[in-house]
């Protein structure tokens, strides 16, 4: 028999590598004019061909605290399942398939990743699995993901599944300016999140990776409401605008100033950090300005803080900044974060400070690995050392640098 022809499986259904390829081939045929509407019946006759059933997929909530059933016909719609200590969880945070065996049958738990950011994860049931099977239905998990990012551009149905309260308007604004939550490459690794999700204001991050720079801001517009979402929208304009030009820090500081003065006036200002970091070589540049320190964590603990000459917020006019600069060493993460994470206090107390965000972190980095799991778990177990009070934004943003290089991903051996 040769290689392209069918090879049965175990029951009868042909689950080799050839098949396997004409399977996606035909999804991914279909999916170029699909509606939105039909990806969900779609998924669920490709997965029967390799005899599943009982097709879930499952998407994050915007707090990062649930897995939520994408309704659809073909689809099983059942409760929200946890991210933590639940098997659809434990796919989507580690990026691994997990399987359950269920009286005589396997319940598969598929992560849903587009490139590598995390979407959600597939739950299918199999009568029993093997290593074609694993194969096949990884890489349908990912086509899965593909379309969901690409058809979310054109429908509502992806954003009303995740989202589990009612969203600001300036929630809305921000959340359609976010990157990806997450990005991996060999080199470095990028993860955010944002609180509280439903109603952040003034807090925006953005990056890019343009051969070997990456390219990261993390800014907080005062104020609250739609004015503060009018400004960050401005800003990470502005920030991307003269980015996409390859200027140098200090330019993009300058230009993002002028942005924020001319559109809001003297009395209006974002603050700001934006960095450069050599994924080749660990070289990292920084501007900081009006912005928290930026904490260096090496090993499992935080050993510094990236104390720098701060210039003028965003808008106030300040004076050329000083473009700091340090060495990192492969497997060094940094943890930026705005105001909101350690000013927050409640009625009469003490603000929740430095020290205690340290500390959380220090937990977070033994008690996880992946960068994602770290933001997500310290995210929210500050949320909870606040007595959930989240009353001015606070996000988080954690890179972790690697060093070597990806070329063998250019290459077939």
């Amino acid at each position: 028999m040769s290689e392209g022809e069918r090879k049965p499986g175990r029951s009868g259904v042909d689950r080799s590598e050839g098949f396997g390829e004409r399977l996606l081939g035909l999804l991914l045929d279909r999916a170029h004019e699909m509606p939105p509407q039909l990806i969900a019946p779609l998924v669920a006759e490709e997965v029967a061909r390799v005899g599943g059933r009982d097709v879930s997929i499952l998407l994050q909530d915007y707090e990062q605290m649930v897995l939520v059933p994408l309704p659809g016909r073909g689809l099983v719609v059942g409760d929200p399942e946890p991210v933590e200590d639940s098997p659809a969880g434990e796919a989507f945070l580690n990026c691994e398939t997990v399987e359950v065996p269920q009286d005589g049958t396997v319940r598969m738990f598929v992560p849903l990743l587009d490139g590598s950011d995390q979407v959600g994860a597939m739950a299918v049931t199999l009568d029993s699995v093997d290593d074609d099977d694993r194969r096949l239905l990884r890489r349908l998990a990912g086509l899965v993901a593909d379309m969901i990012v690409t058809k979310d551009a054109y429908t509502d149905l992806f954003f009303q599944a995740r989202r589990r309260a009612p969203m600001s308007v300036a929630a809305e604004i921000q959340w359609s300016l976010l990157p990806p939550l997450s990005m991996t490459v060999p080199q470095v690794e990028v993860a955010g999140i944002l609180e509280p999700a439903y109603d952040v204001a003034g807090d925006s991050f953005d990056y890019a990776l343009n051969g070997d720079i990456l390219h990261v801001a993390m800014i907080d517009a005062m104020g609250h409401g739609l004015n503060a979402a009018t400004m960050a929208t401005v800003a990470i304009g502005a920030y991307r605008h003269t980015r996409r030009a390859n200027t140098g820090l200090s330019q993009v500081y300058a230009f993002m100033d002028r942005a924020i003065n001319e559109q809001f006036g003297p009395d209006h200002f974002v603050t700001a950090q934006m960095m450069c970091l050599n994924v080749a070589t660990g070289r990292l540049q920084w501007v900081n300005a009006g912005h928290p320190a930026p904490l260096l964590i090496r090993g499992h603990a935080v050993v510094d803080r990236l104390e720098s000459p701060t210039t003028l917020p965003v808008g106030f006019g300040g004076e050329e900044p000083v473009v700091s600069e340090r060495m990192l060493l492969p497997g060094d993460r940094l943890l930026c974060f705005t105001d909101g994470l350690i000013e927050e206090h409640q009625p009469g107390g003490e603000q929740f400070g430095e020290e205690q965000l340290i500390e959380c972190a220090n937990r977070a980095v033994r008690d996880y690995t992946a960068v994602r799991s770290v933001v997500r778990a310290l995210s929210h177990a500050l949320k909870q050392e606040r007595g959930g009070v989240t009353s001015d934004d606070a996000t988080i943003f954690l890179i972790e640098w690697r060093g070597g290089n990806a070329d063998h991903l250019a290459t077939f051996g």
